[in-house]
């Protein structure tokens, strides 16, 4: 089978890069068990790095970037999967140093399979992809916690990004008093539209004056860091957690010790990268029942095909993004 096929290939030489859809073949994907039609991917902020020159994520060229995928296998060597069945690839190498779901066919090895589970649709999977698993696990580690929707508001910071979305609406879904923070003020009726009881600007949760202030969260999403975690860590309740799984506001965190041994506060490192398989595939499902986020598809999801990704990438970077950008391949 040598099938030719297009993709969204990166290539960067000593003076040079680009990016942009090529026409390939199989010969070019990688070695992996299982070869998949890919339905859809997804775009992430991972992604938007692998999309320039500077982005320190993507390690050898040409390379198909793309973090997550979804699709119907085509081949298998593995006798867990067989041809047709719908099957979801996130995380693990994919996308950063084994092409990734930017590509009509993709190869991977069966050990990054998930089956898709039912109750959820390909195009809704990857309305979901990264982002929304991270959203999900930051949920299932605040419940972990015992975090109940009785215990108080629940702050979700970045609430207009793909973490940040699909936190509020699966926690609203859930019942829990949700608030959410953006800088951006045009997105209000998005966030309420997701179930947001009330939203804070940027400022309000940057304050970092003092190592401790009011008691005001039961737990709180965080996919931002630096000095918006550090806020988080000074004003939750006694007993709360926050669930960590960003960058976006930097990488320094300036803090002390107070808010753990004076309060008792858990922080929650949220890695979906390397997510244990049988966790992984346990929450996969959750996601197909009771932590499915309400209007996925109507609210936060949008589709694009794979000749406007450059321009979505570009956006991403700059947090011009809201919700989920579906890629229909």
């Amino acid at each position: 089978m040598n099938t030719s096929f297009r993709a969204f290939l990166v290539e960067k030489r000593e003076d040079s890069f680009s990016a942009g859809v090529q026409e390939l073949t199989m010969d070019d994907l990688p070695a992996g068990d299982v070869l998949i039609r890919v339905a859809y991917s997804s775009v992430n902020y991972k992604d938007g790095l692998a999309s320039i020159p500077n982005g320190r994520i993507v390690r050898s060229y040409p390379f198909i970037p793309g973090i997550d995928l979804v699709g119907r296998v085509v081949e298998s060597t593995d006798s867990r999967f067989q041809p047709g069945d719908e099957v979801i690839v996130t995380s693990y190498e994919l996308g950063v140093s084994h092409f990734g779901g930017f590509s009509e066919y993709a190869r991977v090895p069966a050990g990054w399979i998930v089956p898709l589970p039912k109750g959820l649709s390909m195009k809704e999977a990857m309305a979901i992809g990264t982002a929304g698993f991270t959203a999900a696990l930051s949920v299932q580690r605040l419940q972990e916690l015992g975090v109940r929707p009785d215990k108080g508001p629940v702050l979700v910071t970045g609430a207009t990004g793909g973490v940040g979305s699909t936190a509020v609406a699966i926690l609203a879904k859930l019942g829990y008093e949700v608030v959410a923070s953006t800088g951006k003020v045009s997105e209000h009726q998005y966030l309420k539209q997701l179930g947001a009881k009330e939203i804070l600007g940027r400022e309000e949760v940057t304050d970092t004056s003092r190592p401790l202030q009011k008691e005001r969260w039961a737990a709180a999403v965080d996919p931002v860091g630096g000095k918006t975690l550090a806020y988080l860590l000074s004003s939750v309740q006694y007993g709360g957690s926050v669930a960590v799984s960003g960058l976006t506001g930097g990488t320094d965190l300036q803090t002390t010790v107070f808010p753990f041994i004076l309060r008792g506060v858990n922080l929650l490192g949220i890695d979906s990268v390397y997510c244990p398989m049988d966790v992984r595939v346990n929450l996969w499902n959750r996601l197909a029942g009771e932590l499915k986020p309400a209007g996925l598809l109507e609210s936060i999801g949008q589709e694009i095909s794979l000749e406007e990704l450059p321009r979505t990438l570009s956006a991403i970077l700059q947090g011009e993004v809201r919700g989920r950008t579906i890629v229909r391949l």
